[in-house]
């Protein structure tokens, strides 16, 4: 994960760092201030395979342009942004065009641009035009594309990223996995954006709605009351929706939550922390409701019973 911000550089050299190291290395783009307000970024970003980069950025109210003498940077392929406020772009020397927030912008990096942006949060994909054509092939035909929010992907778009920054995979399969799955639902936002339509993968748009309700999962296994029926309201779709995703990989959501509780279990009767409390405590905390329950459970999971964890942790230890 690469990170840059202006925090540790003195305001007065703020405007000559930025646009050496954000603008030349980073965004591709000129930064200077809105009058009157100081200078602020903060950027995160990491990479996938598939030229692909996951970023977001907080920015103060900034005026950026990539003019044309940045255009024999190298730069080619498409930036896909969600801001949190309205703001204003304009592409090759078009019209200014107002774009509220939460809708998607997706520009070409071979042509010039000017935006204006308020104090604002942006999500950022920085995508191959090779590998976006071959999933869309009018693509190209434009150079700047705007879509809705209510576009169909463009949630799960969000989501998707900002679980990868949150967790960003590991090993070169997940690795791929995941660049695999976010090019599929830019395919199903463009679809219903570029003339012609484009293709869809059905099994990256199932994958990554699975990833987001596992990490529902953990957000919320300690709530002894959520159950499918609060994960599919928070992901817009049916509990029946949910239970044929998790089938298709031969589990169930009641499956993933158990397990999940009962790997927090484990983890606090380990813990030095936490250890000393009573195991009836540590169960309820986990989301437990029915001790009995929970002991059925962790054994068939551990091969131990919550006791016998909880003594072979204080052995360890010393005690």
């Amino acid at each position: 994960m690469e990170r840059f911000s202006t925090n540790d550089i003195p305001e007065r050299d703020r405007v000559a760092v930025i646009n050496e190291v954000v603008a030349r290395h980073i965004a591709g783009r000129h930064l200077r201030p809105v009058a009157g307000t100081d200078l602020r970024v903060e950027i995160v970003a990491f990479s996938l395979p598939d030229q692909l980069t996951v970023g977001a950025g907080s920015y103060s109210p900034i005026i950026g342009s990539r003019s044309v003498d940045m255009l024999d940077d190298g730069r080619d392929d498409y930036l896909l942004t969600l801001h949190t406020h309205d703001h204003e772009v304009s592409v090759d020397g078009g019209r200014l065009v107002r774009v509220a927030a939460g809708e998607m912008m997706l520009i070409s990096e071979a042509v010039r641009s000017q935006f204006r942006l308020p104090g604002t949060i942006v999500k950022v994909l920085s995508l191959s035009r090779k590998k976006l054509r071959a999933l869309a092939p009018r693509v190209d035909f434009e150079a700047f594309h705007h879509a809705p929010a209510s576009v169909p992907g463009l949630a799960l778009i969000a989501g998707y990223s900002d679980l990868l920054r949150e967790s960003p995979p590991q090993g070169e399969k997940a690795r791929r996995l995941a660049a695999g799955h976010l090019y599929n639902l830019v395919a199903l936002v463009l679809d219903g954006v570029v003339g012609g339509g484009a293709a869809r993968n059905l099994t990256g748009i199932r994958a990554a709605r699975l990833e987001m309700i596992k990490k529902n999962i953990l957000d919320h296994r300690q709530d002894p009351g959520f159950d499918i029926g609060d994960a599919a309201r928070r992901q817009g779709v049916t509990p029946r929706y949910i239970q044929l995703l998790f089938a298709a990989e031969g589990t169930s959501f009641s499956e993933i939550l158990r397990d999940s509780r009962l790997d927090l279990a484990f983890r606090l009767l380990d813990d030095a922390a936490t250890a000393a409390r009573d195991i009836s405590e540590i169960a309820f905390e986990a989301g437990f409701v029915d001790l009995s329950t929970f002991n059925r459970g962790f054994r068939r999971r551990f091969g131990m019973t919550p006791s016998d964890a909880k003594a072979d942790a204080m052995r360890r230890r010393g005690r």
